[in-house]
Parts: C-alpha cells; structure tokens; sequence
C-alpha cells in the first residue's frame, strides 16, 4: 500500500448569527503556491457539488438549470435550497463564484431573496486562500429574525453542524486533490464578524 504524506491542516472557522438573525458562516485554508494556477472558480465549484453529494450519500443532488442551482433532495424536484444563476469574478490573482439565495424549503419564507453561499480563492502569504462563505442566510429553523434558544440549539446542532462538516470535508479533500497530501484536519475558530456564536 502506498505511502500518502500527511500535511498539517487547519481549517479556520466561525459560524455566528447576527443581530438580525441572519446566519454568517466562513471556513477557509490555506494552500501551498505551487498550485495556485490550478484553483479556478470552476474547480472550486464543480468540486463542491461532488462533496455535497458525497457527503450526503447521494440524497442531496446540486443540479444546475438555465434558472440557477438547485440542492434537490434525491428522486424529487424539492429544492432544499434555491440560488440564482452563478456569478463569476476574477480579479488581483483571485477567482471566486458567488451563488444567491432565492429560495428553498430550508430558507425562512420571507427571506427568500437574501443570503449568498460564496466560492473564493485569492493569494495568501503562504500561496492561495481558499474560502468558503455564507451570509445574510436567514434558515426556516430559526423561525424570525428573534428566534428561540430552542431553534437556536436545532439550528446549531442539525444544519449548522452539517454544514461545517461539508465545508470542512470540502476542504480537505481539495487539499489532497492538488497537493496530493492526505491532510489531517484541524479547526481554529476564528472571529472575522462579530454575533453570536452558534
């Protein structure tokens, strides 16, 4: 059996709700130079989508359409979540794809129109940085923008924590995928905006 190297990894997180109840997450790592010409905002984004569907084992499927994307549960044309046709930006060494929210059964009815999940990659001291954000995402679990400590722990404890695990998974397995080092993933919890810790 081969010999994969094992890289030390940390990935930097923090996961908030704001004061207007909306939920903030990021999650970053930070990639060696040497493969900064391959991380492309396609890469980033096809890559996730095969995380998602992995990591779900199959019942969340990404799907693009000419209307955008969306996170269909497996055998049905329900929408998990619902965001706009892709946005793509390059600029100062970077890539990044920026997909809005606009609707889903996991996003608060009048909330529909808010919240963007963000693909980035952009030069760091160390190579590339690749991060992984979503903002202004007001979920049907925490109910209004003055949600329950009950919703808070569901919240925090089904959908929040699912998502760092995803985000997390993403991550590592895009390290391996270009480095070709089998990581060993840490979390550093990071403050980048300040709220309420979920």
């Amino acid at each position: 059996m081969p010999h994969t190297e094992k890289r030390e990894m940390q990935v930097a997180c923090q996961q908030v709700l704001l004061p207007d109840a909306s939920v903030y997450s990021v999650q970053w790592i930070d990639l060696p130079a040497s493969v900064s010409a391959r991380v492309t905002w396609s890469l980033l984004l096809e890559h996730y989508f095969r995380v998602i569907r992995n990591r779900t084992l199959g019942l969340v499927r990404p799907t693009v359409t000419t209307d955008g994307v969306r996170f269909r549960l497996l055998g049905t044309r329900l929408a998990l979540l619902a965001f706009r046709p892709a946005r793509f930006e390059v600029d100062q060494g970077g890539e990044s794809v920026h997909l809005r929210i606009c609707g889903g059964i996991l996003v608060q009815a009048g909330e529909c129109d808010r919240g963007m999940f963000s693909l980035a990659a952009a030069p760091c001291d160390q190579g590339v940085r690749v991060t992984v954000q979503l903002s202004d995402y007001c979920p049907l679990l925490l109910g209004s923008r003055t949600p329950s400590g009950l919703r808070r722990f569901l919240y925090g404890s089904t959908q929040s924590y699912i998502h760092k695990v995803v985000t997390v998974g993403y991550l590592s397995s895009l390290c391996l995928k270009l480095t070709g080092a089998r990581p060993r993933a840490g979390v550093v919890k990071v403050q980048v905006r300040d709220g309420r810790d979920i």
